[in-house]
């Protein structure tokens, strides 16, 4: 049997914790394709909501999704955010919360992951631009053989 994740209960611990003393409760989420926040609110593929009781209607916080319904510039619209997209948690007025590492897709991750950088590419071919000319000039460019040995 696998262990449930902290998560939900962390974010209503932190969303009960606000209401008791009078802060403001906010949502980070990092938008993804089930997640369903309204669209011109989303920046650099992150919403922070709020999920205040005054903010929000029929707020459910389970272990699957964060669901409610709220006003944005007037228009009541309907939020579901799975929890698996919820990257933080924190009262607006002091910052105090949690915040939560998103599982990426494997195969995404070790793309990114593995993929050479822009600069590490411009760097080896300024290595190798240099290494060259100092081999053509006689210097100390010349490659030096491996220092690594293969052990049976």
């Amino acid at each position: 049997m696998s262990e449930q994740s902290a998560k939900p209960y962390l974010v209503r611990a932190i969303c009960e914790w606000c209401a008791d003393n009078g802060l403001t409760p906010y949502l980070a989420v990092k938008v993804n394709a089930q997640t369903r926040v309204p669209a011109a609110f989303v920046k650099n593929g992150e919403i922070v909501l709020n999920i205040s009781n005054s903010a929000t209607r029929r707020l459910t916080v389970d272990n699957d999704w964060v669901r409610f319904s709220a006003r944005f510039s007037g228009a009541s619209q309907e939020v579901a955010v799975p929890m698996n997209a919820v990257s933080g948690i924190f009262a607006k007025e002091t910052g105090y919360g949690f915040s939560f590492t998103i599982a990426q897709d494997p195969v995404a991750a070790l793309t990114a992951a593995t993929a050479p950088q822009e600069q590490d590419i411009d760097a080896a071919l300024e290595k190798d631009v240099k290494d060259a000319k100092e081999a053509k000039e006689g210097g100390k460019g010349k490659p030096r053989p491996s220092h690594l040995q293969v052990i049976k």
